[in-house]
């Protein structure tokens, strides 16, 4: 079991290199325009904020792997989050981190919701309001991914 962490970790690396990817495309319109033949232009923010979450989320099933804990459905994130914050508690890992997964994860269940209710308002969720007011938390999110996946990396590295 401690062999499949890699892979977790892995697909953590990649769920941060899109969210880059997605706050690039979000704010170059002409790459939208020019490549990827995108008509109107949009930002895609939420996508952001959502792909940091799982980075996050994977980064700790990795860890979780390497103890030798796996977590699976139902209630996966919640049993990855609370097996995590036994680690936490316990001084091993960093409190810090800890913090960064809180709230990343209140953000993607706060997205989902907003999702759940504005599904009838689809025209003003997809495009401008809530989308342009979520640039400052997607950056946030990206550069809390980024500090996560590196401590859990180099924790899972030296198991």
């Amino acid at each position: 079991m401690v062999l499949n962490y890699r892979l977790y970790l892995e697909r953590a690396g990649n769920e941060l290199k899109l969210a880059d990817i997605i706050l690039k495309i979000s704010q170059k319109k002409e790459v939208q325009y020019d490549i990827l033949e995108v008509p109107n232009p949009e930002t895609y923010f939420n996508s952001v904020i959502s792909h940091a979450y799982y980075c996050i989320f994977y980064c700790a099933k990795s860890y979780l792997l390497t103890k030798g804990i796996k977590t699976e459905s139902p209630e996966e994130h919640k049993r990855t989050y609370e097996e995590f914050k036994k680690f936490v508690d316990k001084g091993i890992i960093d409190v810090e981190l800890l913090k960064l997964y809180e709230k990343l994860l209140l953000r993607a269940e706060t997205l989902l919701e907003i999702f759940w209710i504005e599904k009838k308002k689809r025209g003003e969720f997809t495009y401008q309001k809530i989308h342009q007011a979520n640039l400052e938390p997607a950056k946030e999110s990206l550069e809390n991914a980024k500090i996560f996946f590196k401590h859990i990396y180099n924790l899972c590295e030296k198991c």
